[in-house]
């Protein structure tokens, strides 16, 4: 799996600055109208399921942890797709849909760092959010009863924050990428 990321490192960068674009976007925004929440959401999961089962069409056959890849990215194109099939839906579904969304994605993300522990350096960030996505979900549910504008703030925190642990991760598989070549070209 580990070598799956170290070819696909770019992928993971689309999905930070895609999570990091729906963070300023909430926070540029904060008045949008709940359709326009939607929507976007929509958008960024789809995109992060599609970008996700791309690292898993990329990854060799038989890798450990292509299940969960495979899995995690259906999720997120599954999400987008129910999003813009229900556009009409509720704030408290869509925070539903949000929150359990989130925690899929955090439990799986904590599940591959495990995984790729002895693998990986920094498997720490990876973990980190993964946790970040748990306790967003939590949360979410935990306050249901919170209007259009706490959801906002409390997405474009999220997105900023996954955004931003994502890229790191990016940098330093690519790093790791980097010295892997860097020492083959010495010997």
């Amino acid at each position: 799996m580990l070598e799956a990321l170290k070819k696909s490192w770019w992928l993971l960068v689309l999905r930070g600055v895609v999570a990091l674009l729906l963070g300023i976007l909430c926070f540029a925004w904060p008045g949008a109208s709940l359709a326009s929440l939607v929507l976007l959401f929509g958008f960024y999961a789809l995109i992060n399921g599609v970008f996700t089962l791309a690292v898993a069409i990329r990854a060799p056959k038989g890798m450990p942890g292509l299940g969960t890849l495979i899995l995690l990215g259906l999720l997120g194109i599954a999400a987008g797709i129910l999003t813009f099939m229900y556009p009409g839906i509720t704030a408290l579904s869509l925070l539903y849909v949000i929150a359990f969304w989130a925690i899929a994605t955090g439990i799986f993300e904590i599940l591959v760092a495990i995984k790729l522990r002895q693998q990986m350096s920094h498997e720490g960030m990876l973990i980190l959010s993964g946790i970040l996505s748990v306790a967003f979900g939590v949360l979410a549910i935990m306050r249901p009863g919170a209007g259009a504008l706490s959801i906002v703030w409390l997405i474009g925190t999220y997105a900023v924050l996954w955004g931003i642990l994502l890229l790191t991760v990016a940098f330093r598989v690519k790093g790791g990428v980097s010295s892997a070549r860097a020492a083959i070209g010495a010997a």
